[in-house]
């Protein structure tokens, strides 16, 4: 067996979270002569950490016969259960069906009490919710979590949850859905579960928070996995799946440039062979942010690869032919996506695009449907963001319908919403058709302040298509940022001037320390300062503050 003296090494880094230095420690152990089960668990999962899928599943398979050798049938369920999870997260369910067959026989078709059983269950109820029947799921994960809380084994209960959460999810049961994500984040932030189950639970959390429109969460445990992330250098996976999340919260709170930068990084890694189904996403999220800095011929692309990928290119797509002119061809596609979104989260995914596509083509109609049964959902989920998109469709609608009183009574909340959730490109909207509004009913100036401020938005995000309709709107040049910032340079100048470091800047805004500073920099340069001081000064003697 490989020396004491190294594997004492390569078992420390190990414990101290550095991936790279246990996988290398480890490796070389094992080219010296054969790791023990044990040790050979250990580089699976540093390897799995570190993105090298297939030496994880060699070392798993390896695991595997060593156990069966040994004659511990239990653990070797075990190490197939394990590589059987790797092959899910990489598609490839035929694999992982056979190591999930292996994993049943050896603990005798489910009738062994162990802990591997609860850990089979979990896999098992992931098959049935990819067959539909959450109901069954959950069923099934409740069993899991109550093997794992028997055998006092952490990891089982909240692999168990994730499941659970997402099962009731699919049932409509909102709230006890995020209770269970709750009580999985609690143990995760508490450093309670091993980095596998830990960065699973981040990711999934986090996707449902997006998926139910909880900004509020979404933000928090985004910047929970950040952390999480940071604390370890060398962490290959779960970094792509942080990135795409990080992408959208940039994205919302006007930090583009960054956001696509995230998505950029995120594509790249999931596209390496063999792939990721997650790599869709992370080329609609570029999609999306080409789409709004009015670069068609990226965008395109991008959701082209999307596509590609297995992720549906709409309602981006659509919205970017509106952009270009082809009303008929957005209207069609979008009338074909509203179609076939079944449950009601994925609706709302679709139907504040629909609402803008059908006012752009004239159906008034479909557009009043489309902002009702959104004003609906949203008075069911209850989550502020959603609340803010169904105001803002319905604002519209009614300014449409010839309602402007009513429009703009619906459409000043829909602006305090996201102003209160701080998004300010679609703030901005808001306030373009708050101006249409004022103008309509002969407040010129008021139609002229709205629209002044929407331009200013528009220009510091670089949303191009936007800023040329209010231009045209108004007939009037651009507004100038003060000193020429950015939207996010300004943010970043007010935590300045409040006395913040650059460590809680990026806290705030959930940035990387290193691209808080890129940003302080380019604010030193564009006003001809050097300290923090000075710069403090000039937020305050220009009303930045």
């Amino acid at each position: 067996m490989a020396t004491s003296d190294a594997l004492d090494r390569a078992r420390e880094s190990y414990a101290r979270l550095a991936w790279s230095d246990a996988y290398a420690r480890l490796a070389a152990a094992d080219r010296e002569s054969p790791l023990e089960p044990e040790d050979l668990e250990r580089l699976a999962t540093a390897a799995y950490l570190l993105g090298r899928d297939d030496d994880s599943a060699d070392g798993w398979a390896r695991a595997y016969r060593e156990r069966l050798r040994q004659g511990d049938p239990e653990r070797a369920a075990r190490c197939a259960i394990w590589l059987a999870s790797g092959l899910l997260m990489r598609g490839e369910h035929a694999r992982a069906g056979a190591w999930i067959a292996r994993a049943r026989g050896l603990l005798d078709g489910g009738e062994r009490d162990c802990v591997e059983q609860g850990y089979l269950l979990v896999l098992l109820g992931h098959q049935r919710l990819f067959e539909g029947d959450p109901e069954a799921a959950g069923t099934i994960f409740g069993r899991a979590a109550e093997v794992g809380g028997r055998f006092d084994e952490p990891d089982l209960p909240a692999l168990a949850r994730l499941g659970w959460g997402i099962a009731l999810l699919m049932l409509g049961q909102t709230a006890a859905s995020v209770a269970m994500f709750d009580e999985v984040m609690a143990a995760a932030t508490a450093g309670e579960l091993s980095p596998v189950v830990a960065g699973e639970a981040y990711c999934a959390a986090i996707e449902v928070c997006q998926e139910i429109f909880d900004l509020r969460r979404a933000r928090q445990w985004t910047a929970a996995l950040s952390r999480w992330i940071a604390a370890q250098p060398e962490l290959v996976t779960f970094r792509g799946q942080c990135q795409i999340h990080r992408a959208e919260i940039m994205q919302l709170h006007g930090a583009w440039p960054d956001a696509l930068e995230e998505a950029r990084r995120a594509g790249e890694r999931f596209s390496q062979p063999p792939g990721h189904p997650a790599a869709g996403s992370a080329f609609y999220r570029q999609g999306e942010l080409h789409r709004l800095r009015g670069q068609v011929a990226k965008a395109e692309e991008a959701y082209r690869q999307a596509s590609r990928w297995g992720r549906e290119p709409q309602p981006g797509l659509a919205l970017l032919r509106l952009a270009q002119g082809q009303v008929d061809a957005a209207a069609a596609a979008s009338r074909r996506v509203v179609e076939e979104a079944r449950d009601q989260l994925a609706r709302c995914r679709v139907l504040p695009a629909h609402v803008e596509i059908m006012l752009a083509a004239g159906d008034v109609r479909a557009a009043r449907g489309a902002a009702d049964e959104l004003s609906r959902i949203a008075g069911e989920v209850g989550e502020p963001l959603l609340g803010a998109v169904a105001a803002h469709a319905g604002g519209a609608v009614l300014l449409a319908e010839g309602d402007v009183r009513a429009a703009l009574a619906v459409l000043r909340g829909a602006w305090t919403a996201w102003r209160a959730l701080d998004v300010p490109y679609e703030g901005a909207r808001v306030r373009v058709l708050l101006g249409l509004a004022c103008r309509t009913l002969g407040d010129h100036d008021g139609a002229e302040m709205e629209l002044d401020a929407a331009r200013w938005v528009f220009q510091q995000l670089g949303a191009v298509p936007d800023l040329a309709r209010v231009e045209a709107l108004s007939g009037r040049p651009p507004a100038r940022a003060a000193g020429g910032l950015t939207a996010r340079e300004v943010e970043v100048l007010r935590l300045v001037a409040a006395g913040k470091t650059n460590r809680a800047i990026a806290a705030d805004l959930v940035l990387s320390e290193k691209t808080v500073a890129r940003h302080l920099s380019n604010i030193y340069a564009k006003l001809g300062l050097s300290t923090r001081s000075a710069a403090t000064a000039y937020a305050y003697e220009h009303d930045l503050v």
